[in-house]
């Protein structure tokens, strides 16, 4: 192979480029080279070996009889000692020695390759990594200029601005980094990753390594907030009834939540578990502290009112406002804490929910609710409720005759299923057997008496003959 081949093939192997790359690189410079001798590169062709292994240039000259311009023409007789089938309007390819281009342009064949090889590899670059945005990439600190630190990240440079830092960390020479990629933008030497260890996307992938059950589908995330270098709340949810979602992400002994806190240099992590109705959704969010009523103030404006007991109200806010500032984050609504006796000052009836709000105040002496439908029941299957519906077991009585006798039978809905509803029904209806009153015949017939007709001794309805006086008697 020459010389040639094996510099095309360095190249490819270490700049990254395509074999296309590399040889419109080097037609491009030495058409460039062609140009600055003779002024055009419109009739210059260049043509490699299949090998590689030579590279040739053409100039492609018009016969004519009496040449105007020498550099893209050539005389009939002349062409004709070159090949005898040479006619006058032919085209016709005469080989350039670039050896003969004079040294400026060459210099400038030289520097357009070094431009087209530049080119060509940034653009390689930049279309290896515009796609890898959001992906976790480890790098080393290399030095730090303007409060932003730049990381060698092997063909690639990285550089972690003052404001994608977490405030807890520093750094040293050759520390490794992981951080996440957020931006990819072009240099004048080749591309530069912008990266970010504040970013949630850094804390989703730290955890996905650190929990299996995240990577199989089983644990979900919903959302993580953070506020970097000191606390990360992540809203989690399972996809098993049988697995606790905040248990597996802490895992045993608190060891998982533990090495994800490391990787983030002791920024604290808070699992919580994802709930649908946002009432439950805002107590988890406000974890550690206890909540003891949620009021949605407004639902369009997504405001809520999280009242405490006086001793959680600190731990609800946090330090310097964080957790209640997460907790909004994380469930998208405005979350006003409230101690109990602040609550009881506010007037509540402009709530949208008045009667919860009046319920916060009046927990005694409230009377049960009436459920009389197998679909009002908590709980229970949406599809399940409206197939019972259908069959005609949406009341409740109904189905607990029914479901005694074992005569339920739809299809669709499995056994255990029914069970389930079963199961529910017993844990939330108390069942109230009615007294049967008295019709006012029955009371007329109950307290009526009865005398012999012949003696007045006092009788009762199953006698046939008084015991006084043995006179026979019939009751019509």
């Amino acid at each position: 192979m020459s010389e040639m081949a094996e510099a095309i093939r360095e190249l490819i192997e270490e700049k990254g480029v395509s074999e296309e790359s590399v040889k419109q690189t080097v037609e491009s410079a030495l058409k460039a080279a062609y140009k600055k001798t003779f002024g055009t590169a419109d009739n210059c062709e260049v043509q490699f070996a299949d090998d590689l292994s030579d590279v040739s240039v053409y100039s492609r000259k018009v016969i004519v009889d009496g040449v105007y311009d020498p550099v893209t023409e050539i005389e009939l007789e002349e062409a004709k000692q070159m090949s005898e089938d040479a006619e006058e309007g032919d085209e016709i390819l005469i080989l350039v020695d670039p050896k003969t281009f004079e040294r400026s342009a060459v210099s400038t064949g030289k520097q357009a390759a070094h431009q087209g090889l530049n080119e060509s590899f940034k653009n390689n670059l930049m279309t290896e990594y515009k796609d890898k945005i959001g992906e976790v990439i480890i790098g080393y600190y290399q030095r730090e200029y303007n409060g932003n630190i730049y990381v060698d990240l092997g063909k690639v440079e990285g550089v972690l601005p003052r404001k994608h830092q977490s405030p807890r960390e520093t750094y040293q020479k050759n520390d490794r980094i992981k951080a996440v990629i957020v931006d990819v933008r072009t240099t004048s030497s080749g591309i530069q990753l912008v990266l970010s260890r504040s970013d949630p996307r850094l804390v989703q992938s730290i955890v996905e390594l650190e929990v299996p059950e995240i990577e199989d589908k089983t644990i979900e995330i919903f959302k993580i907030v953070r506020e970097a270098g000191y606390r990360t709340k992540i809203a989690v949810f399972s996809n098993k009834d049988d697995v606790d979602p905040v248990g597996a992400c802490v895992g045993l002994k608190g060891v998982r939540c533990q090495n994800i806190s490391r990787e983030l240099e002791g920024e604290r992590v808070d699992f919580l578990c994802y709930d649908a109705d946002p009432v439950t959704f805002i107590k988890n969010a406000l974890s550690p502290a206890k909540v003891e009523k949620v009021l949605i103030m407004d639902e369009e404006k997504r405001l809520a009112l999280a009242i405490v007991d006086n001793e959680d109200f600190s731990l609800a806010i946090g330090k310097q406002g964080q957790n209640v500032r997460l907790a909004n984050r994380l469930c998208d609504w405005s979350i006003d804490v409230k101690t109990v006796e602040q609550a009881a000052e506010m007037d509540l009836s402009a709530f949208t929910n008045r009667k919860a709000a009046e319920d916060l105040f009046n927990t005694e002496n409230t009377e049960p609710e009436e459920i009389e439908s197998i679909s009002e029941l908590p709980g229970v299957d949406a599809d399940v409720a409206a197939a019972l519906k259908e069959a005609g077991y949406d009341d409740i009585q109904a189905f607990v005759d029914a479901y005694d006798e074992g005569s339920i039978n739809i299809e669709g809905v499995t056994a255990e299923q029914l069970d389930a509803v079963n199961k529910i029904l017993h844990e939330v209806v108390e069942f109230v057997e009615e007294e049967v009153e008295e019709t006012p015949a029955e009371e007329n017939e109950a307290e009526e008496e009865y005398f012999c007709p012949e003696c007045g001794a006092k009788i009762t309805l199953d006698m046939t003959k008084c015991p006084h006086c043995g006179v026979e008697f019939e009751f019509e």
